[in-house]
């Protein structure tokens, strides 16, 4: 059996209180987080139904579900990451894209030399990065229309001018 095409959403970061409720890393939207049906496990199997949620301290959210759990089985989850069907998901506007429709695609400058592939898209507070890793070892390179003037899921490759990133 293939195995579903899966966007992990969130992890779950610890218990909240003692009925069971989570407390929630979103990966996304933290008001869409429980839009996309079940929590699925990496296998598309239900783990979670989410209840419904909101918002928590420090960028969690606090979730309730409709089965069950003690505090000590939310704790025991902890760290587990949560996955929604892809076909969930709104079709992206243009230029725009999922970051796991990103990852492990091809990157090439300009003149067509292989930079590596993606490996993850990072933001540590002024935009997107693409984290490229090849032979040179890892590259940031802003996902910014000036460094990324062109991407090609089809083909699964992107166009960089990883110089146009740096000052």
């Amino acid at each position: 059996m293939a195995k579903p095409d899966l966007v992990v959403i969130g992890a779950i970061a610890g218990a909240h209180g003692v009925r069971g409720d989570a407390k929630v890393k979103p990966f996304g939207d933290p008001a869409s987080l429980t839009a996309y049906g079940p929590f699925l496990d990496a296998d598309g199997e239900v783990l979670l139904t989410p209840a419904g949620s909101k918002p928590g301290p420090n960028g969690l959210s606090i979730v309730w579900f409709k089965e069950r759990r003690s505090r000590e089985e939310m704790q025991a989850l902890k760290g587990t990451l949560l996955h929604a069907p892809r076909a969930a998901f709104p079709a992206p506007d243009a230029d725009e894209f999922y970051h796991a429709d990103l990852i492990g695609l091809e990157v090439r400058d300009l003149e067509g030399r292989a930079l590596g592939r993606v490996k993850a898209v990072q933001d540590f507070g002024a935009g997107d990065l693409l984290e490229v890793t090849g032979e040179e070892g890892a590259l940031f390179i802003p996902f910014t229309k000036a460094a990324v003037p062109h991407v090609d899921l089809k083909a699964g490759l992107i166009t960089a001018d990883p110089d146009e990133g740096e000052e």
